[in-house]
Order: structure tokens, then C-alpha cells, then sequence
């Protein structure tokens, strides 16, 4: 079943944006053409059952799921050239390659589907070396956000550290004397691109930012302005110390060093809808079709959006009552940027046309637990609930254990819910730690992370648990076959704004931190 593509990136890009050069914006993020939909329930739905989740979870097959991560991971070597490993990072042939996979095994699904690209500008930034010195000692934490820019002509800068009043989002809180020195700046309140921009306004050469926290800081500037200036994160433990003598009035020399480059390309989502179904009611789900730089994401989230691929596959066999949309995004390994665009230019009729969207990110972490987003209706749009619970019906159903994780802006639920789209997903972990709890829960080993290779070259084909990846793209199957068949119980649509909690709590845009 699987498709050797070997597109070069950059001849992808021009093929698809030439099949969608003429289509406006709208028909770009919604793949609904009139003339190629049929009255619901003629030509093929007549010889189809309506999909039935019991039959759908069924056609989920294992050796289906590792045949599409070997594929992915060839279109990942493809990348060696340029980056001397395999990745499927935005820009890359390996991206490019996955991106053309996609695309033919939806075309080549026939007449069930819509199919539609959704190039976009996208930033991408990449660190080659960083240094920081304070005084006489190199902190252990210090970490370079992403997106920064690189210190002035790529050369170490000197200057003093200035501590900046407050928590530095207004332009008042940054001294005179900044002029030339680094800016000493507390996490909190606005964005660290905020924080970034109002140092370089006022002078200084360099920025950090330190925790209100023990732990370290490792967060992003976001879209790129000409003000921002090289910015570090530091721990709230290294800082203390440093702060004390600030505070005392004591002088601390500090040298900051950046090589980096933030670049735009261009990019493109992919799209496709179910021809039948109501098409003013849709279920909606999504996964990320590119991986970090640091190697080929087959977890991370080859898992996720090859998961879509299979139920997608395997959705043809049935008819529905709803219409099922599927979408693989680009760039969000920089920040979200794929789903941020499409929510961004949705027209407000179409926004309320989707009833949920359903986020699946990392399936198969090796050292899973089963996650479920803990999104709930009094924080966030209405219907977010009864899908949470929906995950916790299915697995309480099959006698597996489950555990509630953070709704703070990790993935691409992100944009979806701050413009009042009720969603949720499920996960399997990442970068965080398996407590002792847990390890009884679910086995694997506590103290370590979920996922040992997250974000790394190793995170290959044999990074990926496969009887996690069955079970969580089997409950990915459930979830569309219930909601493509009824939307019974479930509230309806009534706006295209988010509950302010929510924006009060999501500290994240992606894996960053951004305030």
C-alpha cells in the first residue's frame, strides 16, 4: 500500500500551488466545490454501510501503520544532503516528500474525497551556536528562544546586565542605561517576543529572559520584528543569585553569543473533506505533516498524521451522515503556523460549520501513558467536555487505565479553540517525566521521559509503540465514526470566540513557552 515518492520540495510546492493558483481563500482551507459534490446519499453510499465504529476500529491494522513509518522514514533520508541526517523539517526534501505521500493516497482514494492545498509564507529559524557568560560563571540553563535573532553580525556582544523594573512589558520598565548592555528580564505577564522587542527599543544588545520559576526557560519570539534582539531563557534557580546582587547594586559584566538564522519559505497544508456528509456540520481532525530539524519525527508526529492517513483510508468503506475533515499542517514544529493560518483566514460562516476539531499528536511515545487533554466546557468553547469524556468512555470501555494532561496550547488545538471551536485530542507524551503512579498504570519505566528520543535524531521507526499507536489510532477511528454519524447531545455552534480563561492559562504556542 504505501507510495515511493521522491518529489523534490520545491517541485511539490509548484505543483500543488498551481492546482490551487486561481482559488481564493476560502477555497483554499475549505475544500468544497459545488460542482463536484453529489446529493447526499446517491452514487457510491448507496452500496456503502453507514460507518459503524465497531467495523472502523476493526480495519486498523498494525502492519499498515509500520509500513507508513518505513515510508516516512525513507522520505526523511532524503534530507541527508542538506542536513547531514534525516528530518522532515519545513523546507526540506524530506517534508516535500511527505507532503506528495499525502497527497496521492488521498487522490488516489478516488471520488470520496475533496483534496486541497493551502500554501502559506512560514517562518523558520535555526540555531547554530550560543554562548552566555555572567559575570565569571556560564550558566547550565541558558537557552537561546527560538526564532531569535542572532547577536549583531554573529560576534559576541559585552555589556553589562541591567535589571529591568518589573516584568518588563511596558516600555517604561526598561532604565535609561540599558543603551549598549543586556536587559535582566522577570518571565511574566506578556510575550517573550514582547519582551524581546521592548529591549531593543531601548537599546540594549542582548536579552534574557529568567524564570519566576526554578526550571529553566526554553520559549519562542514568535513572527520575527526588526527590534528584536538576541534573547536567552534562564532558570529561576541560576537567576536568584544574579538578582541578589542586581538588586544590591552590584555590577555584573555579562558577553552573549548567538549564530542563528530566521528565514521565510513557503509551505502548504493539505485538506480533504468528505464529498458526502453534511456539509454544515463537520467533524474535524488534524495532525502535523513535518518534524523538527534535530531528526525525522516518525513519533513526533509521523504517529499523528500517518494515523489520519490510515483512518482516512479506511473511512472510504462507509457512508456518512456528517461530513469528516481531515487536514495535515505545515510548520508546526515553528510554532503552530499551519493551523494558526487556516483557522485565521476562516470566513466566520464556515468557522461555525465545524462543529469539534479533534487534535492527535504523538501516538506511539514509547514510554506512553494514554492522555487525554482535560478540556473542559467551563474554560473553553462548549463541547470540549463531552469529547474529553467521549476518550474517557473508550478507554474506561476497554478496562485501560488513562490520565488528564494540561489543555495550554501545546499542539494545533490551539487556533480552534481561541476562535471558539470546541476540541480536544488524546497523547501519549513527550518531553515529560513517567511518575511511579503512572509506571503501575501503564508499565514502562518511571523517572524517564515518555518519549527518550522527543525532538531527536532517534526518534526513527523503532521509536514507536506500536500497540499504543493501534490503540490510540483505533480511538481515533471511534471518534470520527461517532461524530460522522450524529451529532446527538452535542451543543450546537453559537460563536467564534474563545472563553478568556483560556487565553489567562495557555502559556504554550507549540512546544515553546510564550510568556
Amino acid at each position: 500500500m504505501a507510495l515511493a515518492i521522491r518529489w523534490p520540495s520545491s517541485l511539490l510546492l509548484a505543483v500543488l500551488a498551481a492546482s490551487t493558483a486561481t482559488a481564493t481563500a476560502t477555497e483554499l482551507q475549505i475544500p468544497l466545490v459545488p460542482t463536484q459534490q453529489g446529493p447526499l446519499g446517491v452514487g457510491n453510499a448507496l452500496a456503502k454501510p453507514l460507518v459503524d465504529t465497531d467495523k472502523l476500529q476493526a480495519s486498523i491494522k498494525t502492519e499498515n501503520l509500520l509500513s507508513r513509518a518505513k515510508d516516512l522514514y525513507s522520505f526523511a533520508q532524503l534530507s541527508e544532503a542538506e542536513f547531514n541526517h534525516p528530518t522532515r523539517v519545513i523546507g526540506s526534501e524530506g517534508h516535500g516528500a511527505t507532503l506528495g505521500y499525502i497527497y496521492e493516497s488521498m487522490e488516489k482514494l478516488g471520488d470520496y474525497y475533496t483534496l486541497s492545498t493551502q500554501p502559506f509564507p512560514a517562518v523558520m529559524g535555526h540555531i547554530y551556536q550560543s554562548h552566555l557568560v555572567i559575570g565569571n560563571e556560564v550558566p547550565e540553563s541558558a537557552s537561546p528562544m527560538s526564532l531569535t535573532p542572532p547577536t549583531t553580525h554573529k560576534e559576541p556582544v559585552h555589556g553589562d546586565l541591567i535589571l529591568v523594573a518589573n516584568e518588563g512589558c511596558d516600555a517604561s520598565d526598561y532604565p535609561a542605561n540599558l543603551t549598549g548592555n543586556i536587559a535582566f528580564i522577570l518571565r511574566g505577564t506578556c510575550s517573550f517576543g514582547s519582551k524581546s522587542e521592548l529591549a531593543g527599543k531601548a537599546g540594549a544588545v542582548a536579552a534574557i529572559v529568567y524564570n519566576y520559576e526554578s526550571g529553566g526557560v526554553s520559549g519562542t519570539l514568535e513572527s520575527p520584528t526588526p527590534n528584536h534582539v538576541a534573547t536567552f531563557g534562564l532558570s529561576g534557580k541560576e537567576a536568584g543569585p544574579i538578582l541578589e546582587k542586581l538588586k544590591a547594586g552590584e555590577a555584573i559584566d555579562s558577553i552573549a553569543f548567538i549564530d542563528s538564522e530566521v528565514s521565510q519559505i513557503n509551505t502548504t497544508n493539505i485538506i480533504a473533506q468528505t464529498i458526502e456528509g453534511d456539509p454544515d456540520h463537520c467533524v474535524m481532525l488534524g495532525g502535523h505533516s513535518d518534524s523538527v530539524a534535530e531528526g525525522p519525527g516518525i513519533n513526533d508526529d509521523g504517529s499523528g498524521s500517518l494515523t489520519l492517513l490510515e483512518v482516512a483510508t479506511q473511512l472510504t468503506n462507509f457512508s456518512v451522515n456528517n461530513c469528516v475533515r481531515f487536514a495535515w499542517w505545515a510548520g508546526e514544529e515553528e510554532g503552530l503556523l499551519g493551523s494558526d493560518y487556516y483557522v485565521d483566514v476562516l470566513p466566520e460562516e464556515e468557522n461555525l460549520k465545524i462543529r469539534l476539531f479533534m487534535d492527535y499528536d504523538m501516538m506511539g511515545s514509547p514510554n506512553f501513558a494514554y492522555q487525554v487533554y482535560n478540556a473542559t466546557n467551563a474554560v473553553n468553547p462548549a463541547g470540549s467536555e463531552q469529547l474529553r469524556d467521549l476518550y474517557v468512555d473508550w478507554y474506561t470501555s476497554k478496562g485501560l487505565n488513562f490520565t488528564f494532561i494540561p489543555f495550554d496550547g501545546r499542539s494545533d488545538y490551539d487556533a480552534f479553540i481561541r476562535n471558539g471551536i470546541p476540541g480536544g485530542g488524546i497523547a501519549t507524551g513527550a518531553e515529560g517525566v513517567k511518575t511511579d503512579k503512572e509506571e503501575t498504570m501503564f508499565g514502562g519505566k518511571a523517572g524517564e521521559w515518555y518519549d527518550p528520543c522527543y525532538h531527536q535524531l532517534c526518534d526513527d521507526v523503532g521509536n514507536v509503540n506500536l500497540t499504543a499507536w493501534l490503540l490510540n489510532t483505533q480511538l481515533v477511528a471511534h471518534s470520527v465514526a461517532t461524530f460522522a454519524v450524529s451529532f446527538e447531545d452535542f451543543p450546537e455552534r453559537s460563536n467564534t470566540t474563545a472563553l478568556s480563561a483560556y487565553g489567562q492559562s495557555a502559556k504554550y504556542h507549540g512546544h515553546h513557552l510564550v510568556l
